[in-house]
């Protein structure tokens, strides 16, 4: 019989997706703007360094990543955020952010808190795995709204006591899925001081850190450090998947407290499925090439200056500081999505699917999420047909 606790989850996005829009006929030529799978060129090496590498296949995979790919990692972390961590001690490999967010709730968060069921925070809206692992552990998902009154970061400063003394793990994504708002270093600050107060831990989701206009997001583990927080307090979550363009690599890591580390390598050996070997090796080099990175920074950086353009005049819209997604006012998402496919054959994501909530209760209700993952050329003309859709000119 299928678990009680999850007989009331809503159906995942893309499949709500699926129902709204494949019974139409698209109005135009399809263009697909609702999955972040980054498109641009990821480092022309990593298909010959797979073939170099190919009889690894034949090996089974250290659980917890090679140590070089462990000390790359280590070494990442210290350049792009000045951290020192234990690669033995305090990294661990993962297949990608989503897995290692899952684990990490199954790993830490303890049956019971301050004597009842424990809570767990996630921001609304939402990655959907958040939910997912607080319902997985028998815990109970509270939902923050980050709107645009509370700067698209859900304002966890104003729970109230009791639900923060039952809170054991809080989820934050900074720059935020979908809204691309970023947390500076007072909210983290905050953030970590209540976490302190309140004894949970924080799962920062932190997989869009290189994708910025300006100025690289502060890191959790950064601030955490500089507070002279618990080691345990913050984990940190990372991939490769947007930084690298490589989402089908499928590797990550989550960084932290020693004896966090210690619990969710303890489950991953008994559950964990270890990134391919070859893949190991591939990703020890791109961890360490930033060549790359700054040029899918610099694409981006025109993405965003285009939708500033285009966008800049309509009422409510928010340039994203991060990210790869614009977070768009509408009247209402489902509405806004089937007109655009209906009339333009584009294809966005209404912004309630990620959110939990009914009608004006949900964050997500009145915005719409595009992805700005297309070349440039394409991205213009999709964008352009959005706005002279859905915006008057």
């Amino acid at each position: 019989m299928f678990p009680e606790r999850f007989s009331n989850l809503p159906a995942y996005a893309f499949p709500r997706l699926r129902s709204l829009l494949d019974v139409h006929t698209p109005g135009g030529p399809v263009m697909h703007m609702t999955i972040g799978e980054p498109k641009h060129d990821f480092p022309g090496w990593v298909g010959g360094l797979i073939a170099e590498n190919v009889g690894a296949f034949g090996k089974y995979p250290p659980n917890d990543g090679t140590p070089e790919l462990r000390a790359g990692i280590r070494d990442w972390i210290a350049r792009r955020y000045g951290v020192e961590v234990d690669a033995d001690q305090q990294v661990v490999a993962v297949n990608g952010t989503r897995e290692g967010l899952y684990n990490a709730a199954m790993a830490l968060c303890p049956e019971r808190k301050d004597d009842q069921q424990p809570i767990v925070l996630t921001p609304n809206p939402f990655y959907q795995v958040y939910m997912v692992a607080a319902i997985s552990v028998g815990a109970e998902p509270v939902f923050v709204a980050a709107t645009a009154e509370t700067g698209f970061l859900p304002d966890f400063m104003g729970l109230s006591e009791q639900v923060l003394k039952r809170t054991a793990l809080a989820y934050i994504c900074s720059p935020a899925n979908p809204q691309g708002a970023v947390a500076d270093r007072v909210y983290w600050e905050q953030l970590i001081g209540l976490a302190e107060k309140y004894d949970f831990q924080i799962l920062a989701d932190e997989c869009y850190c290189e994708i910025y206009r300006d100025t690289p997001p502060v890191g959790a583990l950064e601030v955490a450090r500089d507070m002279g927080a618990d080691p345990e307090r913050v984990l940190s979550f990372h991939s490769l998947s947007k930084r690298s363009n490589l989402p089908g690599l499928r590797s990550g890591f989550v960084a932290g407290g020693p004896q966090s580390i210690a619990r969710i390598k303890q489950l991953r050996a008994y559950s964990g499925a270890p990134i391919p070997l070859p893949l190991q090796h591939v990703s020890e080099k791109v961890w360490a090439d930033e060549t790359h990175v700054e040029e899918n920074r610099r694409l981006y950086q025109q993405k965003f200056a285009l939708a500033d353009r285009l966008f800049g005049n309509v009422a409510g819209y928010i340039p994203p500081e991060g990210g790869f997604f614009l977070w768009l006012p509408v009247d209402d998402g489902e509405a806004a999505a089937l007109k655009l496919w209906q009339e333009t054959g584009i294809r966005v994501l209404p912004g309630a699917y990620l959110a939990q909530g009914t009608g004006d209760q949900n964050p997500g209700q009145g915005y719409i999420r595009v992805a700005m993952v297309a070349p440039l050329e394409d991205l213009q003309e999709g964008l352009t047909r959005l706005r002279d859709c859905l915006y008057e000119r």
